[in-house]
């Protein structure tokens, strides 16, 4: 059993002991404890609220809504829905704040309470910290009965949030249409199963093949959108001779695409094509009335491709820590375009600043008909760079602040960032080192051209990290 408490929410699996996992207890606890704090000098309040389809997802909602109306805050419920669309949903509404009840890529086991701000985005290192003392002390008082909140249901959001995409003058609904594509969907039975073929439809594309789109939230592979959790979907895209298959995780925040011969398009190449259609289609007249630049940003684990696409275009890259509130964050302090993260997290603040699969379906298949190319010849043009993901797990007595100094003294000649962890430079080359917050163990992510040469140099600083660790 699992409870994993952060900034940003409350994850764990279901069962088991109060404290120990995500229990109906800890559920009720810490939503309280955000409830209580957003309705802080509010004489009205109203918190947004929507759930991805995993099967706890009833239970949770029904614990998360009741607590809220007990604290005095009215609820809009909008039921089964996608990450993205509650983000928009609390702006729309003019809602103090959200709750999804998602465990985003996490097995069925998990669930969890993301939570947002008045803007519909994730809450503040330090709100979170505020929310996590409230929730151990003794200082929430619930409503009188006279002042319990009310519960509304809406399951108009999804389609307003398509309307909304069709809005946006990128989407280019009538080359979609003309090209009459064929599409295979994974939606690994949850919301995008829901979202996914009606935001097709509404983008003219008819010919949609279904493949796990009941959001009964039984998950037919590891719902993480990897290559080796994607061997369904790459076949049916061969077997149907279709142009294209499109896959999300639980809560549609992430985007994954497998070309007309069956194979990867790459998570991380999702934003780097939808990122160079945005900045050689968005005029400066444009970007000069919406107050952006021809600016990208991604977090530092994310490939170089996109800062090679940008500087082609004529913008300017750059790199945020891990996650999206920091990527969110340095999108506002440079005035980005567009921006997101290498796991297919595509931010197109034109919209709103979350997350959000569902325009980049809109903005890939955009640019796709208007290329004229086939998905795979588009996945050729862009720099081809491979990224290995290592890790090295080290006993707890080991100062690894001391170490990654040392790492950092020993290539002091490279260019270096340690806005998160570390991150080394070799040419076009890279390499990224980051301590985890749970456990004794230091990620490493490098990347290069060659995928013998990423490995190469992750296993070059494993290495280098083991010979200072004996003190050579």
């Amino acid at each position: 059993m699992t409870l994993i408490k952060s900034i940003s929410g409350i994850r764990g699996t279901i069962g088991g002991k109060s404290g120990d996992a995500l229990t109906p207890t800890d559920i009720v606890k810490f939503t309280a404890a955000f409830g209580y704090l957003i309705k802080q000098n509010q004489t009205d309040c109203k918190i947004v609220v929507g759930r991805d389809a995993r099967i706890s997802g009833e239970m949770v909602n029904s614990l998360v809504c009741g607590t809220l109306m007990g604290l005095g805050i009215d609820v809009i419920d909008l039921g089964l829905s996608t990450t993205p669309t509650v983000e928009m949903a609390v702006v729309m509404e003019g809602a103090q704040g959200g709750i999804i009840l998602t465990a985003s890529h996490n097995p069925k086991q998990w669930n969890a309470l993301k939570l947002l701000n008045h803007k519909g985005e994730f809450i503040s290192d330090e709100f979170g910290k505020e929310v996590l003392s409230i929730a151990d002390s003794d200082r929430i008082e619930f409503a009188e009965v006279d002042k319990l909140g009310k519960r509304t249901e809406d399951n108009s959001y999804i389609q307003k949030h398509i309307d909304a995409i069709l809005a946006i003058d990128l989407v280019d609904v009538e080359s979609i249409k003309a090209k009459k594509f064929k599409v295979v969907v994974d939606a690994v039975n949850s919301t995008g199963g829901i979202a996914i073929p009606m935001l097709l439809k509404a983008l003219g594309v008819n010919d949609i093949i279904e493949l796990y789109c009941t959001p009964d939230g039984k998950f037919p592979h590891n719902p993480e959108p990897l290559p080796e959790n994607l061997t369904a979907i790459s076949g049916e895209v061969k077997r149907n001779n279709a142009d294209l298959g499109i896959v999300v995780d639980p809560d549609v925040d992430r985007l994954a695409l497998v070309s007309e011969d069956g194979s990867m398009f790459g998570e991380e190449y999702t934003l780097v094509s939808i990122a160079d259609y945005v900045l050689n289609n968005t005029s400066e007249e444009k970007l000069t009335r919406l107050g952006y630049q021809k600016n990208t940003v991604s977090n530092l684990s994310s490939t170089r491709a996109l800062r090679d696409v940008t500087e082609k275009a004529g913008g300017s890259y750059s790199a945020s820590a891990v996650g999206e509130v920091n990527v969110v964050k340095m999108m506002k302090d440079t005035n980005a375009v567009i921006g997101g993260e290498g796991n297919g997290g595509v931010i197109f603040p034109e919209l709103h600043y979350g997350r959000d699969s569902m325009i980049g379906v809109a903005l890939f298949l955009s640019h796709l008909a208007k290329t004229g190319k086939i998905c795979s010849m588009l996945r050729a043009s862009y720099p081809d760079y491979t990224i290995a993901k290592k890790k090295i797990e080290l006993t707890p007595e080991i100062n690894i602040d001391l170490l990654l100094k040392q790492v950092k003294d020993k290539y002091k000649k490279q260019p270096i960032n340690e806005v998160d962890g570390l991150k080394i430079e070799f040419d076009k080359e890279w390499v990224h080192l980051r301590r985890s917050n749970t456990e004794p163990i230091i990620r490493i992510y490098a990347e290069s051209q060659s995928e013998n040469t990423a490995n190469s140099l992750a296993e070059k600083l494993i290495s280098d990290m083991k010979q200072f660790i004996k003190g050579e």
